[in-house]
């Protein structure tokens, strides 16, 4: 590629983005004409099933791997997208764990577990987004609707996603002068693979009908509010969460 057509084409890296919900991330964002660095910590598989449906649909994009919590790993994930794509213009945070107990029940291994993937691991990840975005780019982070729902389980990955709401809201008040949008977009439930996983039936219809749209939500439904977030009819959008759930919330 050359320099010209770097500095002409948005660059996009989706953490998690061989996940339900990553995956459709980056699909949308390619199919709207950016390079994509699909994140991947665990199956290099899945990551290049997701990069090869991209380019025979005729877009860019590379599969990176690294922990989103290390601070290491990820500069130089932000390094090799630059090296691919000549810079990075936007950052979604889809990575993250859920792990569900009553709190009585919670095991502090499990707590810490998802506070380093979901809150330092967006931490991490929004650093380096704040220090290296092009002007015009943007970062989208990942919160939950389960923190307007406060539903039994929930209680520690809330409290994660509470955080990441939290160091959102902040940074988009930090960045002034920098033309950089910080945003978060909130999920309700959404059938991913994981979501849907040991459910039954019934209560998959149930949690669907909970939705004044009586449905549950899709991981496209999902991507074309980060989309929208990430493209230039977003641009007036800011230090916002965006709850994405169809009115359950």
């Amino acid at each position: 590629m050359s320099t010209n057509q770097q500095s002409a084409t948005r660059v996009a890296i989706v953490t998690g983005g061989s996940g339900g919900i990553g995956s459709a991330v980056a699909r949308t964002l390619a199919a709207r004409g950016t390079a994509v660095v699909v994140h991947y910590a665990g199956s290099v598989e899945r990551a290049q099933k997701v990069v090869d449906s991209i380019l025979e649909a005729g877009g860019q994009a590379v599969a990176l791997a690294g922990d989103v919590a290390d601070e290491t790993a990820m500069t130089a994930l932000f390094d090799a997208a630059e090296e691919h794509f000549g810079g990075v213009d936007v950052v979604v945070n889809t990575a993250g764990i859920m792990l569900l107990a009553p709190v009585a029940e919670t095991g502090l291994e499990a707590f810490d577990r998802m506070h380093r993937v979901n809150v330092r691991g967006t931490f991490v990840v929004s650093q380096l987004a704040a220090r290296r975005l092009r002007p015009g780019g943007a970062l989208v982070n990942f919160s939950t609707s389960i923190t307007r729902l406060q539903q039994p389980t929930y209680a520690a990955y809330a409290a994660t996603k509470g955080a990441v709401e939290a160091m959102t809201l902040v940074l988009a008040r930090e960045l002034r002068g920098r033309d950089v949008t910080v945003n978060a977009v909130a999920p309700g439930p959404t059938a991913t693979p994981l979501f849907l996983d040991g459910k039954s039936p019934e209560l998959i219809e149930r949690l669907g009908a909970a939705s004044p749209l009586e449905r549950l939500g899709t991981p496209e439904d999902i991507a074309g509010a980060v989309a929208f977030l990430a493209g230039p009819d977003g641009r007036w959008i800011n230090g916002q969460v965006l709850f994405a759930n169809g009115g359950i919330a």
